[in-house]
């Protein structure tokens, strides 16, 4: 009886040391909670909400229901779907406020088998996606995608290899084969339609699309070439400011949303060069200028410094292309005069011509050219992606 009534407390002594060992128990448990919160969140797939609200650059796996295709800021399409760039997910497959979705950049490899111009019965299944929690379109997004898998495919599809360059067939697939006027209606169909800022968020908008490599404090200016700081920008001497290469007077748009607050002709500039500029028309000739020297100008023209004149040219042709006088949009049109003032005509064509081929282009305005499209407007300049479209319309 003795026996049986001591062994209850030996069997306590014992699984007491067992748990406890000769460590510090409160350093195990630690450990032991560490493991355990890790291994909970590894490999969480997370809601929209909380994508949303996070946006940290982090990586993530989201999912939620496909609720239609970004065009803009602010405008999602349910029907007539017009490309596979991208897609709106929500939390529930009936959501209307875009301020509840989530805008998804669709790479390459995905667009035909996910995106909804090519899968518009796909709207409204439900998706999971692997990618970076960023901004897309100036709202909550999602890019750099490494996986897309939906309710009807079992395993996640992974992006294929591809070439460095991005793949616009679709984007200019009702471009392909034509020229001329044809070419040029074509191409203002497709870029018709997009994101306007207001003439306040193109200074931010500036600070990015024009932000120096090699000093992301500082933005490049136009017509100088100096690298500035963001900062040391309004009104004063020396600061930079909002300059339309295609002067605001020609076709007297002014500083409205549309032609006068369009990222593809807008660029940081310097106060007083910009003044001298005014709204002269582009040639060849004249003398150098005293704070740009290897820009040249005289009483009706303006010659920018070489490594910019394609830049110029493109920004130009883009314009022309753009703004064909719909709704309350001005007529522009490119001439081969200068002096044109406040008609909506801009010059020279025939120099702008030659200095799209002799300037390509170049890494910087590639780099421009997908910000703008993918953060802002929503639409491409196609004289940066195809300058010899310029010799078949012009």
């Amino acid at each position: 009886m003795l026996k049986c009534r001591f062994l209850p407390f030996q069997l306590f002594i014992l699984l007491a040391f067992l748990l406890t060992g000769c460590s510090d128990p409160n350093e195990n448990s630690v450990d032991m909670v560490s493991k355990t919160v890790d291994d909970d969140f590894t490999g969480e797939v997370i809601s929209v909400e909380n994508a949303i609200a996070l946006q940290d650059q982090s990586t993530a796996t989201v999912t939620g229901y496909i609720v239609g295709q970004p065009v803009s800021e602010s405008k999602v399409l349910i029907k007539d779907f017009t490309n596979d760039f991208a897609l709106a997910i929500a939390d529930t497959a009936d959501e209307s406020d875009v301020n509840h979705m989530l805008f998804v950049q669709i790479p390459p490899g995905f667009r035909q088998p996910f995106g909804l111009e090519s899968n518009p019965n796909s709207y409204g299944k439900k998706l999971t996606v692997t990618g970076t929690l960023t901004g897309y379109f100036s709202r909550p997004g999602l890019k750099n995608a490494e996986e897309f898998s939906s309710d009807e495919r079992s395993d996640p599809i992974e992006e294929p290899e591809l070439p460095d360059s991005p793949e616009l067939q679709g984007y200019y697939q009702l471009a392909e084969g034509k020229t001329g006027a044809d070419l040029k209606d074509a191409l203002h169909e497709i870029i018709d339609d997009h994101h306007e800022l207001t003439y306040k968020a193109v200074w931010d908008a500036l600070k990015k699309t024009d932000e120096d490599p090699d000093n992301p404090a500082n933005v490049i200016l136009l017509y100088t070439g100096r690298s500035q700081s963001k900062s040391l920008f309004g009104g004063n001497k020396d600061d930079w400011n909002r300059e339309h290469v295609w002067a605001k007077s020609h076709g007297e748009f002014g500083t409205s949303p549309g032609p006068g607050t369009d990222l593809h002709h807008l660029r940081p500039t310097d106060v007083t060069v910009n003044s001298s500029r005014s709204n002269l028309d582009f040639d060849e000739g004249g003398t150098p200028h005293p704070e740009a020297p290897s820009t040249f100008y005289d009483k009706d023209s303006w010659e920018p410094r070489d490594s910019i004149k394609g830049d110029v040219a493109r920004m130009l042709f883009y314009m022309d292309v753009r703004y064909e006088g719909g709704g309350d949009e001005p007529d522009l049109e490119l001439n081969d005069r200068v002096e044109n003032n406040k008609k909506p005509l801009h010059g020279k064509r025939s120099v702008l011509l030659k200095w799209n081929k002799e300037d390509p282009v170049d890494e910087i305005e590639k780099r421009r050219n997908e910000i703008i499209y993918e953060q802002y407007q929503g639409n491409r300049n196609p004289f940066i992606d195809h300058p010899e479209w310029a010799e078949l319309i012009w």
